[in-house]
């Protein structure tokens, strides 16, 4: 496992950070985490949004002592309540659930334009004040309602936004699977990151299956959703181009997707949803690929020839 650090967390933290969605029973959930931990994983994305993700965590903890290294996100005030007070009251439901006291880094799960981002900003800061969290961020919100929120921070001698949680994958995102996503794949957007600095936290990293061998190709038009968010022309020329590097190398193709993100040149941690071990082991050979940099321009199309 490769490990970084984020400003104000005293843990190393694994670069690539499961995801708990899809994971709503404990005896499913257990093989998996326990899987993840085992090859160094540290770093659990869950949400108050996720069904009983929280309960689910909270009672794998309890199964298995809490480990001092453990690094824990969970997200809050998910439309429609995108509101401060709302951002109160589920955290605080969110800890009882999750079996905690603090948790290492909190996400507004949306944004709300219609609020004054100060609102945010003060609500945030009375919870970190009280030692409920450590770092926060938002999740699906634009870099100027970042900066916006930075800029009131400095103003008023408060903490500002450290984190970002947006969907990024070497697949393009052509529809958002969800209402109020944005994605951070665009130039804008990762110029932003590469100016500030600021650690992203991926979602859909692998475009949900996208580079997965037999799941998506021009003339397989079962997975309606799948269709309607990653199928591009474009994008089937990422996933031929993937291919042709793993295949040269002896890698899964997905894990040659995944390692695109880990070599971009600002902090990025990709969210993984496995359902199975096996899933996670080929998520983690991401970890062994090696990317030159203009192999990964090449795969994002940014050059004709290799």
């Amino acid at each position: 496992m490769n490990y970084r650090r984020i400003a104000g967390i005293e843990k190393d933290i694994s670069q690539i950070v499961i995801g708990t969605h899809l994971l709503r029973d404990v005896d499913h959930a257990t093989p998996i985490f326990d899987e993840f931990v085992s090859q160094g994983g540290n770093c659990f994305d869950i949400a108050r949004h996720y069904g009983d993700a929280e309960l689910v965590f909270g009672q794998w903890l309890r199964r298995n002592g809490h480990p001092e290294n453990l690094v824990v996100i969970t997200k809050g005030a998910h439309s429609p309540n995108c509101y401060p007070e709302f951002v109160t009251s589920e955290l605080l439901e969110s800890l009882e659930r999750l079996r905690l006291d603090s948790v290492d880094i909190y996400f507004l799960h949306r944004d709300n334009l219609e609020v004054p981002v100060g609102e945010f900003v003060d609500v945030l800061n009375e919870h970190k004040n009280a030692g409920r969290i450590n770092q926060f961020g938002g999740s699906n919100w634009t870099p100027q309602r970042i900066d916006d929120a930075n800029e009131y921070a400095a103003r008023n001698g408060l903490d500002g936004f450290t984190v970002l949680s947006n969907q990024m994958s070497l697949a393009r995102m052509v529809e958002a699977p969800w209402e109020g996503c944005l994605t951070a794949s665009d130039i804008e957007t990762r110029k932003w990151l590469s100016r500030r600095k600021i650690p992203l936290f991926p979602w859909s990293s692998q475009a949900r299956g996208f580079f997965v061998e037999g799941r998506a190709a021009p003339d397989k038009l079962d997975d309606s959703e799948m269709v309607r968010c990653w199928y591009s022309e474009d994008n089937f020329e990422r996933l031929a181009r993937a291919r042709e590097i793993a295949k040269r190398r002896g890698w899964a193709t997905v894990s040659v997707a995944l390692a695109y993100l880990l070599h971009q040149p600002t902090p990025v941690y990709p969210l993984i949803g496995p359902l199975s071990v096996s899933e996670i082991n080929v998520s983690l050979a991401a970890l062994d690929v090696r990317l030159s940099d203009s192999e990964v321009r090449w795969l994002n199309l940014e050059t004709h020839d290799l």
